[in-house]
């Protein structure tokens, strides 16, 4: 066997001793030259040592400690150097100096000119998780009865404004924008920076009545969400530079309302469903409107002139003292208007607003005719009803709520037909730069509104309670029908989807006779409008008469409903209704 030979004692001593040297050298050399890169780089973040606290003796721990500050100021200077420099608004010299101003996701960006004008602040938060979608916030359906364990709203990091003890003047903050991505409007990193402004302004902004009210100044390509920021609030605007001074007292009210629709804005009811909440709160913080109206809108025909007659009789029962205003333009014959100021409206003629986006001669051509009652400025809040609903509960404490609130439709959007609207021509006019820019997802002005509007405030279903049975499943269907049979009322508002009660006969609803329609069809609600209609002085009851082009069209449905063998067998009904037979 062939024995390898081992390295004597000696050569390994020998080796070790070399690698022990150099080892030393290369320490020494970091000891004696601090500058190196890699030092340099984290030194202020590893020696975090003051002179008393310090064990350096002498005069070499003073030096280190002047070193290690130069470096942190040079590497200061640097990251100072690679940050984005913009020329600032010129409307900042009119503002005066020794503000406190407050930079709320600034990061990156030069504020050095900025401090000509006072002490900076930097508003530190964690920013909200990219897995957080929108319809967290906004969800298609929640638990409104609290018949289960309830869904407490997703938290939005926010800062420690009590960390903050000097009340600011001006706050400047960076928006993303993510604009023009489908859905940009729908980020919820933006909904925070914009939440995180409103909450600094309210609560540590600097309320100086003599010297003007508190600034806002937002960095973006995007406008600042309109659903906390007004149009009118806006004063001045250069690239991309937007300067607000806003409504402290509606800012403050709109922050204090849940964070997204997760959550209703009030509950209108305590434990037994006749139990109205104390809204002592929202009524406390909510200032008293000038003037505030009731509205609806008709245009382009004089379909539901009927509708619109019933309504303003509906909301005079409940025993409300609003203006009840009625938007129409010449379509409505003469007859027919006095028909409607006689039931209690207002009328106001307006000229309509096609929808660019709309087909010739179709239902969607006209409709954003709606936009109109953002004219209405002599009001300061206009709750909007659809015509083709009617109130069974006064709902005059919608007018404490802001724009927008609204109840619930489908995914994270709400339903126009009754919504609460801050009358203002700044806002119609954005509207009307943005007609030919929004795509609105039905084709119509509820649509559209909800682009424009994407953050807002959740009133319970049974406020705009939808007749409508999607599941059409016996629970589902029982439910509904309690609810809409109910005396007293235990809903608020009934909302008629489908053929009209007056263009059916008062026999049953017509929307049995139609297969796409059936999931409107609802005999019990059908009987709720008609119990109105009735109560209703005879001369009005004349303006929900049947046409003959109408009745032909009933008749029809009735036969096709017949040879389809509907179960229900409502085809099968003899019908009464006098109106048939005039």
């Amino acid at each position: 066997m062939i024995m390898k030979s081992l390295p004597s004692k000696a050569l390994i001593i020998k080796i070790n001793l070399v690698f022990l040297a150099c080892f030393l050298i290369a320490y020494a050399a970091i000891l004696l030259k601090p500058s190196t890169s890699v030092y340099h780089e984290y030194a202020a973040s590893l020696v975090r040592c003051s002179l008393r606290e310090c064990h350096h003796k002498g005069g070499g721990g003073k030096k280190m400690i002047a070193v290690l500050e130069e470096r942190a100021m040079e590497n200061e200077a640097k990251a100072e150097k690679m940050m984005m420099k913009r020329e600032k608004p010129s409307f900042l010299n009119k503002m005066g100096r020794g503000m406190k101003i407050g930079m709320v996701n600034m990061e990156g960006e030069d504020v050095t000119e900025w401090k000509v004008h006072g002490q900076i602040m930097k508003v530190k938060f964690e920013k909200v998780s990219d897995l957080f979608e929108w319809k967290d916030l906004f969800p298609e359906w929640i638990d409104e009865e609290e018949e289960m364990d309830g869904k407490e709203c997703p938290e939005i990091p926010m800062p420690d404004y009590n960390s903050y003890r000097n009340y600011m003047d001006m706050i400047v903050v960076k928006l993303p924008c993510k604009y023009p991505q489908e859905g940009w409007g729908r980020d919820v990193f933006r909904l925070q920076v914009n939440l995180v402004a409103a909450n600094l302004a309210v609560k540590r902004g600097k309320r100086d009545l003599k010297n003007g009210k508190m600034k806002l100044i937002f960095l973006s390509k995007c406008r600042p969400m309109v659903d906390m920021f007004r149009c009118e609030e806006l004063k001045e605007k250069e690239g991309d530079w937007w300067y607000y001074k806003p409504d402290m007292d509606k800012l403050a009210q709109k922050i204090a309302l849940p964070i997204g629709s997760c959550n209703l804005a009030l509950p209108l009811w305590g434990k037994e469903i006749n139990e109205v909440n104390d809204i002592s709160n929202i009524e406390s913080s909510t200032k008293i409107a000038r003037r505030e109206a009731y509205a609806t809108v008709l245009h382009s025909s004089e379909t539901y002139v009927c509708g619109a007659i019933t309504l303003a009789q509906s909301l005079l029962r409940t025993g409300t003292n609003r203006d009840l205003i009625l938007l129409l333009d010449n379509s409505i014959s003469e007859p027919k208007r006095d028909a409607l100021i006689k039931a209690g409206w207002k009328l106001r003629f307006i000229k309509r607003i096609r929808n660019p986006r709309a087909e010739k001669n179709t239902y969607n051509e006209y409709n954003y005719s709606k936009f109109r009652l953002w004219q209405l400025t002599d009001y300061e809040k206009i709750i909007f009803i659809d015509a083709d609903i009617i109130v069974l509960r006064n709902i005059d404490l919608l007018f404490h709520f802001p724009q927008m609130t609204a109840t619930g439709n489908d995914g994270s959007i709400f339903n126009s037909g009754i919504m609460v609207i801050e009358p203002s021509n700044c806002t119609f006019k954005m509207f009307m730069q943005r007609t030919k820019e929004i795509i609105s997802y039905n084709g119509g002005d509820q649509g559209f509104l909800n682009e424009v509007f994407v953050w807002w405030h959740r009133l319970p279903r049974r406020v705009n309670f939808l007749k409508n049975f999607w599941s059409n499943n016996s629970n589902e269907i029982s439910v509904k029908n309690q609810l809409f049979g109910s005396d007293p009322p235990k809903v608020y508002a009934i909302h008629y989807l489908g053929l009209k009660p007056w263009v059916c006969y008062r026999d049953y609803d017509c929307n049995w006779d139609i297969g796409d329609q059936r999931v409107y069809a609802s005999d019990v609600a059908h009987k709720t409008w008609w119990k109105l209609h009735d109560s209703m002085d005879e001369t009005l009851q004349k303006f929900c008469g049947l046409t003959k082009q109408r009745k032909i069209e009933l008749e029809w449905d009735r036969k096709l409903a017949g040879k389809m063998g509907f179960k229900d067998e409502h085809w099968r009904i003899n019908v009464a209704d006098p109106r048939r037979f005039t």
